[in-house]
């Protein structure tokens, strides 16, 4: 197993089209508290990282097993394909030593991606028995992407003239966007955003987790929190990663106050002015209801499509979650209980995070 220093790394992450920071070092680190043990794989051909994955690996409770998990990996570039077979190589041997019994994976890349998508199923990998075309395994398989580069008008020309006129009215109505910067204003989000968990009805990780999530992505500038306040009331807010020339909104909350105040239009334009800023012409809006001809499969996400369409993004499916199984009998008998083996895998979490 060869591993780059984390900033080769970061540069080889921030230059690839499907680079993510979920494939980041820091991200491992994060995990890492929260009961995962990141294990770092990358290929150098000629001095230059031709492949790369941050795998992360998580105990099966009671049988000494364990699962192995890529987050929005493996990356490679189609022209170095090839380094895939030795990155491959290197986490089987690993699977061996570690006893993981598959590795799931679900990289940045769509079935248009046709050189990576075959050398994939060329090594092994398959998407699971049963698996649909739903919000997502494990990270969203529909996403949403705004295209931001250009000027300011350029961008917002390419929105909904509802959504110009809301951004406008939230200004107008007294909502402010300031960047969260210190322990306590993450605190304040995590407040909102337990209250927005309660209205939709998902669960959300304890509070430690964000205050790490601040440590290790924030702080070293990897990302920016942004809150939304009305006087000094905070009534929204959100969470951006940022890498190369993407960004990517990964967290957001809302009040049940304001809401009518439109303080999400103004978070998000002011999200995109920050993006430009850093110099990312992407804005990754992430997980949506997968769309059919145009509309939405999922209702009860359809919204979510509504609102992150009406800032100019692009819809984009990719190939989802797909596995390579290194222990088959244990495997069809840990999907078979899968349900009950995610609820057991999120309470340990929580537990080791708290």
């Amino acid at each position: 197993m060869y591993r780059a220093d984390d900033e080769t790394l970061k540069e080889f992450l921030a230059a690839s089209a499907q680079g993510d920071i979920l494939q980041c070092p820091q991200w491992g680190e994060l995990k890492a508290r929260t009961g995962w043990e990141p294990l770092q794989f990358s290929i150098e051909v000629e001095g230059q990282i031709r492949a790369a994955a941050l795998v992360l690996k998580r105990p099966i409770p009671r049988i000494g097993r364990c699962l192995f998990y890529c987050p929005r990996g493996p990356v490679v570039a189609p022209e170095h394909v090839d380094a895939l077979d030795a990155l491959v190589a290197d986490i089987r041997q690993a699977a061996r030593s570690q006893r993981a019994i598959a590795l799931k994976i679900d990289p940045a890349i769509t079935y248009a991606d046709t050189v990576i998508v075959n050398r994939l199923r060329k090594l092994g990998f398959k998407p699971p028995s049963g698996s649909g075309h739903g919000f997502g395994g494990t990270q969203p398989r529909s996403v949403m992407k705004v295209d931001i580069s250009g000027t300011e008008d350029d961008v917002q020309a390419r929105f909904h003239a509802k959504w110009r006129y809301n951004i406008r009215l939230a200004a107008k109505k007294g909502c402010v966007v300031t960047i969260g910067d210190t322990a306590a204003d993450m605190d304040a989000f995590y407040e909102v955003l337990q209250v927005t968990a309660q209205r939709d009805g998902f669960r959300v990780r304890n509070r430690t987790y964000f205050q790490h999530m601040r440590e290790l992505i924030i702080e070293p500038g990897m990302g920016k929190l942004f809150l939304v306040k009305v006087g000094d009331t905070v009534v929204s807010g959100a969470i951006a990663f940022v890498l190369g020339d993407k960004c990517w909104y990964v967290y957001g909350a809302s009040d049940n106050e304001h809401r009518n105040l439109m303080p999400n239009h103004l978070m998000q334009w002011e999200m995109m002015v920050w993006a430009r800023a850093q110099g990312c012409t992407i804005y990754d809006m992430r997980g949506v209801s997968p769309e059919i001809d145009g509309e939405p499969t999922e209702p009860h996400i359809a919204g979510l499509n509504r609102f992150k369409k009406g800032f100019g993004a692009d819809y984009i499916e990719y190939i989802g979650d797909w596995d390579l199984v290194f222990s088959p009998v244990l495997y069809a008998g840990f999907t078979k209980l899968l349900p009950l083996a995610r609820k057991a895998l999120a309470k340990q979490a929580t537990q080791e995070a708290e």
